[in-house]
């Protein structure tokens, strides 16, 4: 086909030099024309509105200025080199760019750099583009945001004993995720028939806490309770619906409405409303499940915690953690899983922003995880892994930790008898348990002190203490491990409730009074106690009576802590999991790791796989899979048929899988959630050892 040649601007009756002026203007990149000394000649209205600067502003300065301080003696070397030798650049060729606002903020940015000398001009047209504009980018920045206050709220689901503190948080972290301007809990009562407005944020005037609402299909809230699941405003509307006419009169003409369930009852609802159209779609939705998931946690809790006035309050502080594990910890493995995936992405890489919203959702699942191991460890439910551990090595370590981050006015020394053994405990474990004393010691002494940590060998537990004897008969000797602070004491009363969970002398917001009862719980599932003796000022000592390894503890604690071999490329793994959301996370971090991975959402269906004679090396099930068979069952089946396959089994609830360690077969592995690639990893690696030993 010929080519026409374009007639001159000039024989078209225009001016070339207005319309060169007019495209220049018009474009929706920024653009700036920069002489070659650097100054800006001339820039268009997107550059002023990116930049923040006036046309007249900008031809005053250097483009350097629009560089971060960071950054600009190697920008200013790169200019150089690049006015030596001028070429075009098009946007893409470098992703780590940021410019400098007036307002001194960053935005990440492409240039193309176009030279005009080949024209006759001694200048380069500087096309600037938003990144953050990008479909992809925002997608993955509105998650990291979802992340970031879910972490928020779950933290404060932990660290929380009023149910109503976090309750009335909650509205307000809802609406600064999802950018609405309300968001409101309501509570059922009066048998279902009503919604008592339990928290809120931008409650219009007439719709005050405490207003109740009919529970009718012909409103929001209402329908969601009619229909049993999550539902958007005006898209779910079958039948008439509408806002309360308050919100209404607000400028509120939209939202969602998603359940509250306490054991698959509907016990309320998490309500948002937007002043504009506002799409939700399936990021949207997740979010407001897993707070609505959470919030029922938090409300689960404290009617749990009503039961702690009983006689047997630490075992109903048992059931408790008992009963939240499981969705706590399905949800913190949804959370960081996804922000490991967020941090893998090419186009988060350099965003500074980006980075920083996924640290503080990372930094939050952990503090939640942590949190959460707390009340498993006072619960004895928590799954250790001991190990031979030198006494007298972690206690010079942690002295000189915390020497550094306690008050310096708080003295530290250490007293290890001369040859003290060691004792047979999860290190972690220890540790935390150690710091957690070491903490309330520092409380006790506001205007300083002594800290004295002492280690001695031990011949048994006190008289009327059962010891158990290990597998050869043999009754361990003990190491007493205490923590000597002079701070204030306890009076008898205080004494008596030091090891309950929730009990706190500290103020509101300065502990959650789960530090001395892991420590219970820790000593006591380790096989030793714990005691405590202190008077009011005569400050306080903690005594931990732990077990030394015996000769066959320590060969296997050893072979515990081998290094587990690299996970082989191709691992075709039947990955059975019921829960959606961690399922996606577990086949991202499979694949991440190479593997050929068949899902199924339960136990049948992953028979009827096996049945089919796809080929497996690994069963990766979760233990609870719903009301059908559990994952412990069909390892058994699974193994039947095919007796080569690796087994590992996850679960939320440590108390399975500390039940299922002591009857399954030797060769199956367990794997605690949440967990991170690294742990999965490790996990299959024991897992395919055990098979291949």
């Amino acid at each position: 086909m010929r080519r026409e040649h374009a007639k001159p601007l000039s024989f078209m009756g225009f001016d070339e030099r207005s319309v060169f002026r007019s495209i220049f203007g018009a474009h929706p990149d920024a653009m700036l024309l920069v002489d070659a000394t650097g100054a800006i000649v001339m820039c268009n209205p997107a550059a002023e509105a990116l930049l923040g600067y006036s046309a007249d502003e900008l031809s005053t300065m250097s483009v350097d200025a629009l560089v971060p301080h960071g950054i600009r003696g190697r920008h200013a070397s790169y200019r150089a080199a690049y006015g030596q030798a001028p070429r075009p650049r098009p946007m893409g060729d470098q992703t780590d760019l940021a410019a400098l606002r007036k307002d001194g903020s960053e935005v990440r940015v492409e240039i193309a750099l176009s030279p005009l000398q080949d024209h006759g001009l001694p200048f380069v047209v500087a096309s600037i583009r938003d990144i953050g504009e990008y479909p992809r980018v925002k997608k993955a920045l509105k998650q990291a945001r979802y992340s970031e206050h879910l972490a928020q709220l779950g933290r404060l689901a932990v660290d929380e004993r009023s149910s109503d503190a976090v309750l009335a948080h909650a509205p307000r972290i809802v609406a600064e995720a999802l950018q609405l301007p309300s968001a409101i809990v309501h509570l059922l009562e009066d048998g279902g028939r009503q919604f008592r407005v339990a928290a809120g944020v931008g409650l219009p005037s007439g719709l005050p806490l405490g207003a109740r609402l009919p529970a009718t299909p012909d409103t929001l809230s209402g329908l969601m309770l009619a229909q049993g699941r999550t539902v958007v405003l005006p898209d779910d509307a079958g039948a008439p619906v509408s806002l309360h006419p308050r919100l209404r009169e607000a400028g509120l003409t939209g939202g969602a409405a998603a359940p509250l369930s306490d054991r698959g009852r509907i016990i309320g609802a998490l309500t948002v409303h937007a002043d504009r159209a506002q799409p939700f779609g399936p990021d949207e939705i997740r979010f407001l499940e897993s707070v609505c998931g959470l919030l029922a946690t938090s409300l689960q809790r404290a009617s749990a915690e009503e039961a702690l006035n009983h006689s047997q309050r630490l075992e109903s502080v048992g059931q408790l953690t008992g009963g939240i594990a499981h969705d706590f910890n399905n949800l913190l493995t949804v959370i960081q899983g996804n922000l490991q995936i967020l941090e893998t992405l090419p186009q988060l890489a350099a965003d500074v922003r980006g980075q920083k919203l996924l640290d503080a959702a990372s930094r939050g699942t952990r503090r939640a995880a942590e949190l959460t191991s707390k009340l498993l460890a006072f619960s004895r439910r928590q799954v250790l892994q001991p190990s031979a551990v030198d006494v007298g090595a972690m206690l010079h370590s942690l002295a000189d930790m915390l020497r550094r981050t306690l008050d310096q006015r708080v003295r530290i020394s250490i007293d290890v008898e001369p040859g003290c053994p060691p004792v047979l405990a999860d290190p972690v474990q220890l540790e935390s348990a150690l710091l957690n004393i070491a903490i309330n010691a520092r409380d006790a002494m506001p205007d300083g002190g002594d800290l004295v940590f002492r280690a001695r060998g031990a011949s048994g537990l006190p008289e009327g203490v059962a010891v158990a004897a290990t597998p050869r008969g043999e009754a361990p000797g003990f190491v007493s491990i205490a923590v000597a602070d002079t701070g204030t004491g306890m009076p008898e009363g205080v004494r008596e409730r030091a090891f309950e969970p929730f009990f706190t002398t500290k103020g509101a917001g300065r502990g959650t009074g789960l530090g001395l009862s892991t420590v219970y719980g820790f000593a006591t599932q380790s096989g030793g106690m714990v005691t405590l003796d202190s008077a009011p000022g005569a400050g306080t000592t903690v005594t931990m009576l732990l077990p030394q390894p015996t000769a066959l503890a320590a060969a296997a604690a050893v072979d515990e802590v081998a290094a587990p071999r690299p996970v082989p490329r191709g691992l075709r793994v039947l990955l059975v999991e019921d829960d959606s959301a961690v399922r996606a996370v577990a086949l991202e971090f499979l694949e991440a790791l190479a593997a050929r991975v068949t899902a199924c959402v339960n136990g049948e269906e992953a028979l009827a796989a096996l049945d089919a004679g796809a080929p497996f090396d690994l069963l990766l099930s979760d233990i609870a899979l719903g009301a059908g068979m559990r994952g412990t069952e069909l390892a058994r089946q699974a193994q039947q048929r095919r007796p080569g396959l690796a087994v590992l089994l996850v679960s939320g609830f440590s108390a399975e899988l500390i039940d299922v360690d002591r009857v399954a077969p030797p060769d199956w592995a367990l794997l605690p959630k949440p967990y991170s690639r690294n742990d999965l990893s490790g996990a299959i690696a024991t897992a395919l050892g055990g098979v291949a030993g």
